[in-house]
């Protein structure tokens, strides 16, 4: 399948969730990362859900983050160059939603990637060696690519991976582990 059949695919699989299961499945994936050796580290990014896509609630990573006095780093998107700028969310943080409904921090103190330790990266589908697809601007592929090649890049996804991803670009960069509700798959 090509990526944006791909896309649609898992676009409408999402849809078809309801609110009590993205709630199951996004508790579970929380769980599940507990699993992972990744807990000694300081610098932890992640997204903040967008409610109208149906994406994982990442309010209970955003609880493990916070139980474990963890620097969290949440982004804000430029349309114009499909970049991102990193901030740590603190309790000062104000967090607005952009024209495509994606919660951002207004502004505060900036990180750099190369500063973060682990990535907690979104996406619709993904494949048996980590290759990953998402909405298709390439915003984190250009961010990870500036962190470091120690950085920790881990999907969540609902579903079981695809076989293959058949098409990949050269810009794409590949995830160290993928988490679902149900196991964790390393790359």
């Amino acid at each position: 399948m090509k990526k944006n059949e791909l896309r649609q695919k898992y676009k409408a699989l999402r849809q078809n969730l309801s609110e009590s299961q993205i709630e199951d499945y996004s508790l579970k994936i929380a769980n599940q990362l507990l699993q992972l050796d990744i807990w000694n580290k300081s610098f932890y990014h992640i997204f903040l859900t967008i409610e109208e896509q149906k994406e994982i609630n990442t309010e209970y990573i955003l609880n493990i983050l916070a139980g474990k006095d963890k620097n969290i780093v949440i982004s804000k998107s430029n349309f114009s160059d499909c970049s991102m700028t990193h901030f740590l969310l603190t309790d000062n943080t104000k967090i607005r939603k952009n024209r495509h409904n994606i919660p951002e921090p207004i502004d505060g103190i900036e990180i750099l990637p190369s500063q973060i330790d682990v990535v907690l990266v979104p996406l619709l589908a993904f494949d048996k060696v980590g290759n990953r697809i998402g909405y298709g601007k390439g915003f984190y592929d250009r961010f990870l690519t500036n962190c470091t090649p120690e950085t920790l890049k881990i999907g969540l996804s609902f579903f079981e991976p695809e076989k293959e991803i058949s098409y990949s670009d050269q810009n794409d960069v590949t995830l160290d582990y993928c988490v679902i509700p149900n196991k964790i798959y390393a790359f």
